[in-house]
């Protein structure tokens, strides 16, 4: 056998177990999880005081790659992957050019190839992402996506949207909805509120993010079709997730760490690292976000990383929206949520590896035998504030900067190798 985790605190939500067990991993697979395991391997790492669960799914990412590599690109998004303990992402296809065709598929899973996380692609819903043309979906799952999205752009005409929701998923692909109305936000930068006013700067209001969640469930509901509502921020909008559920319409949805960790207030600082689509809202809606993820109407906790270069942050007004997170979301969901006593680890699993993984039917999410060898392991009590300067990731544009989070990871393990560790 190549490896034993010992002594670890295994959290397996898709087995229903928590407790101390020994990991067994031979040829990049789980063999058995249980406690004292007796059988020999090459290697044994000691986990005692962490606590070890599958390796994380980010269903939502921008690695910029092809077009914009000077921000990210998939190596260094994979990279700050690991180091947040993440061994699958899936990429959003705002790229240059973007995602519509087969031969960007294969340069970016040919890339990834040599990545230390596995990259799912995401297909674009509309030809050159214009929300005219539906692109070829067969084409799209043959080449080897998992699902679709003009996100970054809001199919406005609701017959194409709809079109898409049908047509997707005969071809074995779930839609992700980027819900907004840009009539609406009409050039703002910030959530529309007191704040913006104070400072005399244009507001994105929500409005343009509630509409597009009302129309995206009625049409599911009517069609009979899922759809998945990407980066929920408001109360409004979780209201219209709760009721579309309640009553049958095949909707799930996700949210990122800084919608119930932060507010519009953090704006009065005027940096541009604090701005991202939609934006950082009111209490109320943290509130909101904060309840719907510990009573399981939200399904999946993202980030929506999105990196931009310090250059392009520097002014506050006019500085494109877009944080990166996949090197905090574990830690922030830990601080906010666990040691708060709002949320369970075992929760946290479900809504961090076994959801997003369950939603674009892709593999992992376990300690089933045979399931991929890909594990985070972390210390749920040690404390680290967040360094810009020591992100794995191109661009150092996060939201969290200078913030004391509790938890942290300690090694990534992807195909039973150690991808990273923190030394």
């Amino acid at each position: 056998m190549d490896l034993i985790l010992k002594n670890g605190f295994v959290v397996d939500s898709a087995n229903n177990f928590e407790g101390v067990a020994d990991v067994l991993i031979d040829k990049g697979k789980i063999v058995k999880c249980a406690p004292d395991i007796e059988e020999s391997a090459d290697k044994i790492i000691d986990c005692s005081g962490r606590t070890v669960i599958p390796g994380l799914c980010d269903m939502h990412v921008h690695f910029r790659d092809p077009g914009q590599t000077h921000k990210e690109d998939i190596i260094t998004g994979c990279e700050a992957a690991a180091a947040g303990g993440v061994t699958a992402v899936a990429c959003m296809p705002n790229t240059t050019p973007p995602v519509d065709n087969a031969e960007v598929v294969m340069y970016i899973l040919n890339k990834a190839r040599k990545a230390k996380a596995k990259v799912y692609p995401i297909g674009c819903i509309t030809k050159g992402m214009k929300g005219e043309e539906l692109c070829d979906y067969e084409e799209l799952r043959k080449a080897g996506c998992v699902a679709v999205s003009d996100d970054g752009k809001p199919v406005l005409n609701a017959r194409i949207m709809a079109r898409a929701m049908v047509k997707a998923h005969y071809a074995g692909l779930r839609v992700i909805s980027h819900c907004e109305d840009p009539d609406i936000i009409a050039g703002g930068i910030m959530n529309s509120g007191a704040v913006s006013k104070e400072l005399g700067v244009k507001g994105m209001h929500r409005m343009s993010e509630d509409t597009q969640t009302a129309r995206e469930i009625v049409m599911a509901g009517d069609l009979e079709m899922p759809i998945h509502i990407a980066h929920v921020s408001t109360a409004t909008s979780m209201l219209l997730v709760r009721l579309g559920a309640r009553y049958g319409t095949m909707v799930t949805s996700e949210t990122c760490p800084h919608y119930f960790t932060l507010t519009d207030e953090k704006l009065r600082l005027r940096d541009a690292d604090y701005r991202m689509n939609p934006p950082l809202r009111t209490e109320d809606d943290v509130t909101a976000i904060t309840e719907a993820v510990c009573d399981g109407t939200i399904d999946c906790i993202v980030t929506d990383h999105a990196p931009h270069t310090a250059e392009e942050k520097a002014d506050f007004e006019k500085a494109p929206n877009g944080v990166v997170g996949l090197e905090t979301s574990l830690a922030a969901t830990l601080t906010e949520l666990y040691h708060r006593g709002k949320i369970s680890l075992r929760r946290i699993v479900k809504l961090m590896c076994v959801n997003p993984r369950r939603i674009l039917n892709i593999p992992g999410g376990s300690f089933s035998e045979g399931e991929p060898a890909d594990i985070a392991i972390f210390d749920p009590n040690e404390e680290w504030i967040v360094d810009p300067d020591k992100l794995h990731s191109k661009s150092h544009n996060t939201c969290f900067k200078g913030m004391k989070l509790k938890g942290r990871v300690k090694m990534t393990i992807l195909n039973g190798n150690v991808v990273y560790e923190d030394k």
